[in-house]
């Protein structure tokens, strides 16, 4: 089975259930989507709207459309020749409310005598540890439901182990004979005793290395499988796993001819490991090198400057990384550490735990990857051990007794300590430093690279033979449920790079009128403004919330500073109201729309014609302001985007309405469906002229891609000038119908849009 030539991802839930999405084949087919490609749609906590949060692998979400919707989803997907691919969750399973969860239900009941039991990562060294008490916590709080068996904390519900309870038996009694104790919610970080997703406590995690454990949290996935429901699937969080290579190999056995991706974020230079089995990631690497592209390498130290004087920041990114690495592991994940130390008492003995426990810490922090997937990665080990013996001396010689350990992959200290580093990189990089550093926020992604500022048009182009050679099957990706903002506003960013000075003088002066209490932060808040413009006031203030917490300096979600984040918010409403502050940001912003829809078209097209399967992540055929979840996850008007197809009919100029960006996206979504021969290579075009740098070209095998960067300098440097590509044959654009041939001037091609799609004439 081929891969898809495109997918369309579909965030279900009640509002748009499986029912839903199989009314929208049609729709979607007509703009020309190779696959369906849904969030997760089994059975989640009630209420979930994002379906990670799995409580019953074994059925379809009755909240999602349930078994009656994911019969018609395939039947209408069949019926207007579609692909379906489904995102699955092999990690954890959400154990947020018991009472919902049946495996975590009997496990909570019966301990390790449940039929469950071998299900969960749980330290059976102790009761189960449940977070759920408040800072006010009475023993009379507690209550027993005899009837139901039921032991009470408010709303929170949870089982009673048979023959624990007799009559006249207070509840906190009861409560010491349980598998599990409730503990304070703070306790978490330190007391927990399964392991989660991040600093989840919600979500536990799965031992799907075990090969029962696995073939029965994926029943429902084989049985689709086997049923030929579903062409592809997508692995949410595999770095989780004990042993994500093992996991992805029995699901290839078991899925032959399926096309699957893992959502695996690489770091600059790191590659897939070689022996999985599966056609790539799931798209930040592409979406990285097409931000990169964006940028101009020139403004990198204009920008630099005005962000170390106007926010008094002198730390470069690594700096950043390692303190915010550091800080989540000291706050975070102390019981994930404490079960590894548990693991190595003849270290501990030798050396003393707070030795062993601080090596353990400085090794997670220098990691330079997610993780290691031993023997695959251990350079990475090496290295990190290599930074601790020079930044840490006194550690050396723990860390030549912890070496043989952690480099032995079938050592459960070295598969703890893989599962670790991972959380640590995320927590530490996309939740903390991404909102701390913010010399270009456009650059502070998942994935992302914040320290290179930019690549130049052969940079990229190297990229992407690479990427045609070694994944060309794998996801391009633009905009995510995860994406910290979508790609429009990475697109509008971008454009500072081009207007350093102008820059510089509206950051001034935002920073001296809006009255946002640290600079930095009143920068990352500017950058904000500029790349969604003045969206929703409402949805400004809940991003500006989520962000300064992530940010863990003033405020945090555990401890708000309600002083500190009240001066934010008055902030954002002054950026709004206020003449002198909005004149500000609306200069700006008049600066970078046209530009930003020229970035936004191209990097659209880059990545819908490249080499891999593109993903249009829903709604994104139209601009999109979207900022970091929940607000990605918000409604998509599709009613408004049917009408387009009735309504234009020829290419439409490049405006606010977004049709531009439509067509662009219905029209190469279409070719790649309709002749897949003419994109089956990956070779560059060179332009010839004074604005050659400018032009992104590339032949797939029949059809060309030419996609502008840099355009505010193109414009001010007089535009397109002399600037020549040379066309092997006579070339029609699909976009605008124009016919070219032989040595074509640039600006005869793009003279409607700042992209074209090339196909040769028969």
């Amino acid at each position: 089975m081929a891969p898809p030539t495109s997918t369309y991802r579909l965030q279900i839930r009640a509002g748009l259930t499986l029912s839903d999405a199989a009314a929208l084949c049609p729709q979607l087919a007509d703009l020309g989507v190779g696959a369906i490609y849904c969030s997760p749609v089994l059975r989640s906590t009630e209420g979930s709207d994002h379906g990670y949060d799995v409580t019953d692998p074994t059925m379809i979400d009755p909240a999602r459309g349930g078994e009656q919707g994911w019969a018609e989803l395939v039947a209408a997907t069949r019926e207007h020749g579609l692909g379906l691919v489904v995102d699955i969750v092999p990690n954890h399973l959400g154990v947020e409310a018991p009472p919902q969860n049946p495996s975590w239900w009997s496990v909570l009941r019966d301990g390790q005598q449940s039929e469950f039991a071998a299900w969960y990562d749980i330290d059976w060294s102790f009761p189960i540890t449940l977070p759920v008490l408040g800072d006010d916590f009475d023993h009379d709080q507690l209550s027993i439901d005899t009837a139901a068996g039921e032991l009470r904390y408010f709303e929170h519900r949870f089982p009673l182990a048979e023959g624990s309870w007799s009559d006249g038996d207070d509840a906190m009694t009861v409560h010491e004979r349980q598998h599990y104790r409730l503990i304070n919610w703070r306790e978490a970080n330190t007391r927990l005793s399964y392991r989660r997703f991040f600093a989840v406590n919600g979500l536990a995690g799965l031992r799907v290395e075990d090969e029962q454990v696995f073939n029965a949290t994926n029943e429902r996935v084989l049985r689709w499988i086997a049923d030929g429901q579903v062409s592809g699937i997508r692995v949410d969080h595999p770095d989780g796993l004990v042993d994500p290579g093992g996991y992805l190999q029995q699901l290839a056995e078991a899925a032959p001819d399926a096309w699957l991706v893992a959502e695996k974020i690489l770091e600059p230079g790191e590659a897939l490991p070689p022996s999985w089995p599966i056609a790539g990631t799931t798209g930040y690497d592409a979406m990285t090198e097409l931000t990169q592209l964006l940028i101009d390498p020139a403004g990198e130290q204009a920008l630099t400057d005005t962000y170390r004087e106007l926010t008094v920041d002198s730390d470069d990114v690594s700096t950043h990384v390692r303190r915010a690495k550091d800080l989540v592991c000291r706050t975070l994940f102390g019981a994930e550490f404490a079960r590894i130390l548990r693991l190595l008492p003849e270290v501990v003995d030798a050396h003393g735990e707070q030795a062993a426990h601080d090596t353990l810490r400085e090794l997670a922090v220098a990691f330079d990857v997610y993780r290691s997937y031993l023997p695959d990665g251990a350079e990475h080990l090496d290295a990190a051990m290599d930074r601790v013996r020079v930044d840490h001396g006194q550690l050396g010689p723990v860390l030549e007794a912890l070496s043989p350990r952690l480099h032995d992959g079938d050592d459960e200290v070295a598969r703890r300590f893989q599962q670790l580093t991972g959380p640590a990189m995320a927590k530490g990089l996309e939740d903390t430093a991404w909102y701390r550093h913010a010399r270009l926020i456009a650059l502070n992604e998942v994935g992302g690279d914040p320290g290179r500022f930019g690549m130049t048009t052969a940079q990229f182009h190297q990229a992407w033979q690479r990427r045609a050679a070694e994944q060309p099957d794998s996801m391009l990706s633009l905009s995510t449920h995860d994406t910290k903002r979508g790609e429009d506003v990475r697109a509008r960013i971008a454009c500072l790079s081009e207007l350093p000075q102008a820059w510089h003088h509206a950051a001034e002066n935002f920073l001296a009128e809006a009255g946002v209490p640290d600079p930095r932060f009143g920068y990352f808040l500017a950058q904000t403004l500029v790349g969604v413009g003045f969206a929703e006031r409402e949805r400004l203030h809940a991003y500006a919330e989520k962000a300064m917490r992530e940010a863990a300096e003033h405020t945090t979600w555990d401890e708000p500073d309600e002083t500190y984040e009240q001066a934010v918010h008055i902030a954002i409403d002054r950026a709004y109201d206020d003449p002198s502050v909005r004149g500000i940001l609306d200069k700006v912003h008049a600066l970078v729309e046209q530009p930003g829809w020229s970035n936004a078209l191209s990097q659209k097209l880059i990545q819908l014609t490249g080499p891999g399967v593109p993903d249009v992540y829903q709604g994104t055929e139209l601009w999109e302001d979207s900022l970091v979840d929940p607000d990605n996850r918000r409604p998509v008007d599709f009613t408004s985007r049917a009408i387009l197809a009735h309504s234009v009919t020829q290419c439409p100029p490049v405006d606010d309405t977004g049709a531009a960006k439509w067509w662009v996206t219905r029209h190469a979504l279409r070719l790649r469906r309709d002749r897949p021969e003419l994109f089956t290579g990956y070779a560059p075009l060179l332009a010839t002229g004074n604005a050659a740098e400018h032009l992104v070209a590339f032949d797939r095998g029949g059809a060309i891609t030419l996609a502008t960067r840099l355009p505010i300098t193109l414009a001010e440097s007089g535009g397109w000038g002399s600037t020549t590509i040379r066309l092997d044959g006579t070339y029609t654009d699909v976009l605008t119908g124009g016919s070219h041939s032989g040595i074509v001037p640039v600006s005869e091609i793009l003279h409607r849009l700042p992209v074209a799609l090339l196909t040769r004439d028969e």
